[in-house]
């Protein structure tokens, strides 16, 4: 992303998944080498782009500052990368739970102010949160930042009530980070300031014998991604910290073909959960941690974009059209909108389209409300969308 030092222009690289613990701001004359590591240049490629940045012949030892601090980093795919990754991969596995990775930076790290926090989160006005009377079977909160997120999330939560303390919830979270059409869990406990939600390992073991090759199992995106921990926050804090959870983390689908399960493991995975959710009935609450649309410099636009001005209006009439298509339940008409014509992508990048389009293949038929529609700029140039959103069976 740009650089948000001010006296430190250029191109700052970072490693979400925590293989390297480095952060990286490259000045912005050096930017255009970063695309010659790409696996079909070579040194002297590298030193002929340098010579004409710089026109000195004399260009080494800049060279090796460049690719020593990129590999010393490991920003570079080389055995030391490997090596890394691996050993935080096999750090994750050993562990016998899976650590707040957010907290304190994110929401406060301590249950007394966490639970203070959520509380004005879902009843802004002090007047304290009523129990819901309708009692939904899902419902879907943002993931962003729950400070900048909150009016959302207290939409979505503040729609559970006390009688859905026994149920188990089935968190669908988008993977940021993980492969396409692959589906990760864990059996490990997350750990958060309110305690240890634990996995009901009896439905996780289930989806792993019956979801096929699609299933990654201790996925190690779960150790640092947040869409999943987040919603355990709120859940904790609104059913009560002895909460049972199947946590699951969609990746991408690929918009090449008509619909997901046209990958023969998308399909069979979605048929292990649809058949959980039917044995299981009401015993489970689907918990969708989903953001919407990403518009902006940060995510690659040239505009800048400002939350509910200009184009961003558009951009919201589009969000509530996939919105009506999943309140309908309507699978297909939603992934025909964020496939777009002819499969090109999604140009509103949707980073929430897998996990709700899984919802409602595995736990449809449904209809659902509207509780809330957002849009917040998370930086100056920058704008994601999100809702609160509860579902019926219909």
């Amino acid at each position: 992303m740009p650089s948000p030092v001010e006296d430190r222009p250029g191109l700052l690289i970072r490693d979400p998944l925590l293989y390297s613990d480095q952060v990286l701001i490259i000045p912005p004359p050096l930017i255009p080498l970063l695309a010659l590591f790409d696996g079909g240049h070579d040194d002297l490629d590298l030193k002929s782009a340098l010579v004409r940045l710089t026109g000195e012949l004399e260009v080494e030892p800049l060279l090796r500052h460049l690719v020593d601090t990129l590999r010393d980093g490991a920003f570079l795919h080389d055995e030391g990368f490997e090596r890394k990754r691996a050993e935080r991969q096999a750090a994750f596995a050993a562990t016998a739970v899976r650590a707040a990775a957010h907290a304190g930076s994110a929401y406060p790290d301590a249950a007394e102010p966490l639970r203070e926090t959520l509380s004005l989160y879902l009843s802004p006005d002090g007047s304290g949160r009523e129990d819901a009377v309708t009692r939904p079977f899902a419902i879907a909160a943002p993931h962003v930042s729950p400070e900048g997120g909150s009016r959302s999330y207290g939409a979505a939560y503040g729609a559970l009530g006390t009688g859905d303390a026994g149920r188990t919830a089935i968190v669908l979270g988008t993977s940021h980070y993980g492969p396409l059409h692959r589906f990760g869990l864990t059996r490990k406990p997350y750990a958060t300031p309110f305690g240890e939600a634990h996995p009901d390992l009896e439905l996780v073991d289930r989806l792993e014998r019956d979801g096929g090759p699609a299933v990654v199992m201790e996925d190690y995106c779960h150790a640092v991604e947040h869409s999943i921990e987040f919603q355990v926050v709120f859940l904790q804090h609104v059913l009560g910290p002895r909460l049972r959870i199947v946590p699951i983390l969609c990746g991408p689908f690929s918009h090449e073909g008509p619909r997901p399960e046209d990958d023969d493991g998308v399909a069979r995975f979605l048929d292990a959960l649809r058949e959980l959710a039917t044995r299981e009935g009401d015993r489970l609450l689907f918990v969708l941690g989903i953001d919407m649309a990403h518009v902006g410099r940060r995510y690659g636009d040239a505009l800048i974009a400002r939350a509910d001005e200009g184009p961003m209006r558009e951009v919201a009439a589009r969000d509530r059209a996939r919105i009506e298509r999943a309140l309908a339940g309507d699978a297909d008409g939603f992934w025909d909108l964020v496939r777009g014509d002819e499969g090109e992508g999604d140009d509103l990048k949707w980073c929430g389209s897998s996990p709700l389009y899984t919802f409602l293949r595995a736990a449809g038929p449904v209809r659902g409300r509207l509780l809330r529609y957002e849009q917040w700029n998370i930086d100056e140039e920058s704008v994601v969308s999100f809702a609160g959103l509860a579902f019926e069976r219909a």
